[in-house]
């Protein structure tokens, strides 16, 4: 037998940006085109940005102040980049 669906009494609180709406504080973290995901402040943003950029090298990833309505290209530093050697 099935049990019955249960819905909470109270909406449960969502970290989800909508495409939308623009953002009017805090620092978004932008992936290939696409806001992902908003931080409170800029530090946050750019280390999140930097460890994505680390595992997924390949992406274009950008952070986006909605102060400002900027956006900083992120780039790994020289030391981290991989190059391959061709033998």
């Amino acid at each position: 037998m099935k049990k019955p669906l249960t819905i909470p009494d109270e909406p449960q609180p969502r970290n989800i940006t909508r495409a939308d709406r623009v953002m009017t504080e805090g620092f978004g973290l932008e992936v290939d085109g696409r806001m992902k995901i908003v931080f409170p402040t800029q530090e946050a943003a750019h280390k999140s940005a930097l460890d994505l950029k680390t595992n997924y090298p390949m992406l274009q990833v950008k952070v986006y102040d909605a102060a400002k309505k900027t956006r900083t290209l992120v780039e790994l530093p020289s030391d981290k980049v991989a190059i391959p050697i061709e033998e």
